[in-house]
């Protein structure tokens, strides 16, 4: 959730409307430095605020729970024994995360944890859980069972040497206990083990090729002298009524890459969870975000490195929780359940001005209240951010650039993104104000004042807070990251960017893989927020890790605006829909696809299509009011808009139980149940409206699950159709469908239509991801695959 919890929101909403009218003016018409103080008074008398916060925070713990430890073991054994590896795999990451530092019983835990990276065919991560639960004191009476482990994933491994090495040190062991009858299974699992292994040093395999976890190549490009991270096709311009904006300096081909940033902060948004109510002892055994992607670096997660002072913490190596506790979180460890309570946009804005460091948030600070002087000319005139620069100044009068005129992926560019003070509402404001404000209060009263302020030595980083300062008055540094924190949670309203990843729908077991864009986390990208929005965009924009890439998704001809889309999309939404939502980002879009719809006043391709049809002659249902009215003169019918409309709430309620009945492996009936929808559908649905194209894809997800590629290909080839029609046959969209009809012409061996959807699906992909995805790699596999088939075969496909 970007802002705080309901309840917080209530709270402060009342608290507004309890203020006096003077006060409520003030605090509307406050500049962000007398916001901030003015919220310090108000909370100074406001105690029952503060608990009530302190309350709510109790709903989200992110301290370690033993007790918690000791259930999820439960669960995780209960899992392993029923054979369900990856189910267990997840449950012994959360005891993990759970067991105090210097537990006995975390060695045990990745021990536990490598046992089903085992069965899972995860053998490299399962010796470095091995190595975790020797390096935690793993019981010596145990030790042979895990050896025994080791030694197998060496095999599997092709390592032999190493695995005869385990085996012979295994050997001594046995020999040492004199009573061999506790390691007659073992006895049996070693010999078993040494015969193996004489099989393999007679006949070696051939070395597997290394797949996943490889870096992706960088694309060549020549890099702009003035935009950090972009090709030099790029120039930075300013005007009044774009402000700062790109435009490209040459033509410009479609997949071309034109800007790769790495974001200045990211967070990771948490996911669903279900809040604890008072005095309940249960714990979520569901698997979030939180608990599947590294906190730091957002790679996705098989064996987590949990933090040793919270339970929320989680990374993908030791490496990555050291930086990520150097960096920001020996500060944010302790506050997890009131970062999480305030929302990802007061976590993003406390990671910001951690990761910039004090000084230099002083010193913009300091800046922005001064009004004769600059950052690079102490001379010049304090402009305000929306002033068009001096003629001739080129892009050293752009602000958010350095003294050489140079814009980069800096806490400056980032502090010069506008925070829209005066536009946004004073209730959100306010709101704003108290969250961090009271966040700062609890960073003193915590004692972590020294390490917002980077005056701590690296041998006080591990060392345990204690409350410092007793008074409710915050200091002026405090008072000065609270004002720079509140700066970056307005910014994020018009400035937040959504990392976004592709997430498997399912178990993703199946021949075919349906996957979904999920937002992952919130960032800050300086440079990606150069880019001005468009209803129709000519650029896509994807996500490895925490990097942004853009690409032209079109042809750009030089002196042309390089345009984004936040969202609201030409394709996915009436202009009406887009205006309403696009105005968070406190301006009127004035773009083609606006304007066209805007001033011929005739209905959007959106409208027309996503339509309620005739359910006699099956012409479109066409009205403003609740009444529709068929569009064919010759037929009288008319419909109520809310009937249509609960119509269609049944419809989506109907797909999800087919769904639901596919998720527990009744195929059959999940089938019988979309084909009643699909009939139903047709009978007051227009046959392009998305929700046909939906069921149609489902379908063809169910006839795939039962090995039925025909009747699979039939129907997903309708639904590729519908997407094309509202997004474009070179859309993103359009790729993913042809991706998943390659799989299944693939698994169905059609291969001259396979091959020839496979080259399509990737010209699409390839243009709005680059040729480096995991989605090209398979296409690219499933090629060579069909290409190396006889040629008798091909000839007969």
């Amino acid at each position: 959730m970007a802002l705080p919890v309901a309840e917080w929101q209530g709270r402060t909403a009342r608290l507004w409307a309890a203020l006096g009218p003077a006060l409520r003016e003030r605090l509307a018409a406050a500049s962000l430095h007398d916001a901030v103080r003015l919220g310090c008074d108000l909370l100074r008398t406001e105690e029952e605020e503060e608990a009530a916060l302190v309350r709510l925070c109790h709903q989200a713990p992110t301290d370690k729970k033993p007790e918690a430890a000791s259930w999820y073991r439960e669960q995780g054994n209960r899992e392993f024994k029923r054979g369900h590896y990856q189910a267990a795999l997840r449950l012994y990451s959360k005891v993990a995360s759970h067991e105090p530092p210097g537990s006995p019983e975390v060695s045990v835990c990745f021990a536990n944890r490598s046992a089903a990276l085992l069965h899972l065919g995860h053998f490299e991560v399962c010796l470095e859980d091995i190595a975790r639960a020797e390096s935690h004191g793993y019981p010596d009476r145990l030790l042979p069972k895990v050896l025994l482990r080791k030694a197998e994933c060496l095999l599997c491994l092709g390592r032999l040497q190493d695995a005869q090495d385990i085996l012979g040190v295994l050997e001594s062991k046995i020999a040492l206990d004199r009573v061999m009858t506790t390691h007659l299974t073992r006895l049996k699992k070693l010999s078993q083990l040494k015969v193996k292994l004489c099989e393999k040093e007679r006949c070696p395999e051939p070395a597997r090729e290394a797949r996943g976890g490889t870096q992706e190549k960088s694309e060549m490009w020549e890099e702009n002298n003035s935009i950090s991270g972009a090709s030099s096709s790029l120039s930075l311009r300013f005007d009044a009524e774009r402000g700062r904006h790109l435009v490209a300096s040459q033509d410009i081909v479609p997949g071309q890459s034109l800007l790769e940033e790495e974001a200045f902060v990211s967070v990771l948004c948490p996911g669903e969870s279900l809040p604890l109510q008072d005095g309940e002892a249960a714990w979520d055994t569901r698997a979030t975000n939180a608990d599947l992607y590294c906190h730091r670096c957002l790679r996705q997660l098989l064996a987590s490195v949990p933090c040793q002072g919270c339970s929320y913490a989680k990374y993908c190596s030791q490496d990555c929780a050291d930086v990520a506790w150097q960096q920001y979180h020996r500060t944010e460890c302790s506050l997890g359940a009131l970062l999480l309570t305030l929302g990802v946009f007061c976590h993003v804005a406390l990671r910001t001005v951690l990761l910039a460091g004090f000084a230099e948030v002083s010193r913009l600070v300091g800046w922005s209240h001064g009004g004769d002087k600059d950052l690079q000319n102490p001379g010049a005139r304090c402009k305000p951010l929306s002033e068009a620069p001096d003629a001739g100044a080129g892009t050293r009068g752009i602000p958010g650039c350095d003294g050489s005129g140079r814009y980069q992926s800096s806490y400056q560019a980032l502090f010069h993104l506008l925070p829209h003070t005066e536009q946004h509402s004073p209730e959100h404001k306010f709101l704003c104000t108290l969250s961090v404000v009271a966040l700062c209060k609890q960073l003193q009263a915590a004692g972590l004042e020294a390490a917002v302020l980077n005056q701590e030595s690296p041998q006080e980083w591990s060392e345990p807070k204690t409350c410092e300062k007793t008074s409710d008055e915050l200091s002026p540094e405090l008072k000065t990251v609270a004002e720079a924190m509140l700066r970056h949670v307005l910014q994020l309203q018009c400035n937040a960017q959504a990392i976004t990843v592709m997430q498997e729908l399912g178990p993703g077991d199946g021949a075919v893989v349906n996957k979904k864009p999920v937002r992952l986390a919130t960032a800050f990208f300086p440079v990606l927020s150069l880019l001005n929005h468009s209803c129709c965009p000519n650029t896509s924009v994807s996500f490895s890790g925490t990097a942004a890439t853009v690409r032209a998704s079109q042809p750009i001809p030089s002196g042309q605006e390089v345009l984004h889309c936040y969202g609201p999309h030409r394709c996915r939404m009436r202009v009406a829909e887009r205006q309403q939502l696009l105005s968070q980002y406190f301006f009127e879009c004035r773009c083609q696809a606006c304007l066209e719809e805007l001033e011929s006043g005739v209905k959007s391709v959106v409208s027309i299509r996503n339509s309620f049809c005739c359910p006699k002659c099956r012409a479109q249902m066409q009205g403003e009011e609740d009444t529709l009215c068929c569009s064919n003169e010759a037929c009288a019918t008319s419909a109520s808009r809310e009937n249509l409309s609960c119509r269609l709430q049944d419809l989506q309620q109907q797909i999800k139980k087919a769904l639901g009945l596919l998720r527990v492996g009744k195929a059959d009936q999940a089938i019988k149940m979309l084909l009643k929808c699909q009939m139903d559908a047709g009978n007051f649905l227009s046959p392009e409206h998305l929700l046909m194209g939906e069921v149609e894809d489902h379908l063809a997800q169910v006839y795939a699950t039962v090995g039925k590629w025909q009747e699979a290909a039939r129907h997903l080839k309708r639904s590729i159709e519908i997407v094309e029609m509202h997004h474009g046959p070179s859309s993103v969209e359009t790729g993913h469908e042809l991706f998943k009809l390659a799989q299944i012409l693939f698994n169905g061996f059609a291969v001259s239509e396979a091959l020839s959807t496979i080259q399509r699906a990737e010209g699409i992909l390839s243009v709005h991801f680059g040729p480096q995805t995991a989605q090209i790699q398979e296409l690219q596999e499933m090629k060579a695959c069909l290409s190396e088939l006889p040629r008798n075969i091909l000839q007969r496909t």
